[in-house]
């Protein structure tokens, strides 16, 4: 087991009403496997990939803190738990928890030992079981990675951020680092099934503290720090904004 997961609540405990429980020694197993995978998958990653990072430095070794990151592609969720010096924790759809027989063994525990949490994006309360879900990890003490655009970028363009991550920030205060993401579209662009060799650039960038918005009004603070975040973004990637939310939500 990872030593930065000793000792802290796995948040995923409490939400693993995922299948018959008979298969719980099972998954365990597989869990401990994949984990010991993933620190294979690290070197060799880097080996066939030779991505660059940068600013690692950047990111606390402990206590909860968001990873706010542009969205290119599906391998985002993978690029930046390789890359980090920490475990990560994303979002993934249920699905990727729920299949049977021996491929949705190895789905699931693959998705689990990579630090993904299952929810179920298609339920009338999906966005706010996302929060809580992601309140859970950071209040666990845990590293956090989360998209402000809500959903990959098809043009290359960096969308507007969405408030949930300030909300997050905020109320779980901890800091939010800013993450620049190069390259993973050239890897695995949008529709395509399987990834390919392209050079892969990983930027972290210097920790964004919530108590600076403190005398702020609730609505403006989370605005202008879900700004902030998205502009350090941009800085570490050179995106072009859209200025535009991607698929546009009904209010900020």
């Amino acid at each position: 087991m990872d030593p930065l997961y000793a000792g802290a609540r796995d948040p995923r405990s409490s939400r693993r009403a995922l299948g018959r429980p008979g298969r719980r020694d099972a998954d365990t197993v597989l869990i401990v496997f994949f984990r010991a995978v993933r620190q294979v998958l690290i070197p060799l990653s880097h080996a066939a990939y030779r991505p660059v990072i940068v600013g690692k430095e950047n990111v606390p070794r402990t206590g909860g803190v968001l990873l706010a990151s542009n969205h290119l592609s599906f391998i985002d969720s993978f690029a930046i738990p390789l890359a980090a010096p920490r475990p990560v924790h994303f979002l993934a759809k249920s699905d990727y928890f729920t299949g049977t027989g021996p491929v949705g063994a190895f789905r699931r525990q693959l998705f689990t030992a990579m630090g993904a949490i299952p929810v179920d994006r298609n339920s009338a309360s999906a966005a706010q079981e996302s929060l809580d879900a992601a309140l859970e990890v950071l209040n666990a003490g845990l590293a956090f990675g989360i998209y402000p655009e809500g959903t990959r970028s098809r043009d290359g363009r960096l969308y507007r951020g969405r408030t949930g991550v300030a909300w997050l920030a905020l109320t779980a205060a901890v800091p939010v680092v800013p993450v620049g993401l190069i390259g993973t579209d050239d890897v695995q662009p949008v529709g395509r099934s399987f990834p390919r060799l392209a050079k892969v650039t990983v930027k972290f960038g210097e920790p964004i503290h919530p108590d600076a918005y403190a005398g702020l009004p609730a609505g403006r603070a989370r605005r202008q720090l879900t700004d902030d975040v998205m502009a350090a973004i941009q800085d570490l990637t050179g995106q072009e904004p859209a200025g535009v939310y991607n698929d546009a939500p009904a209010s900020a």
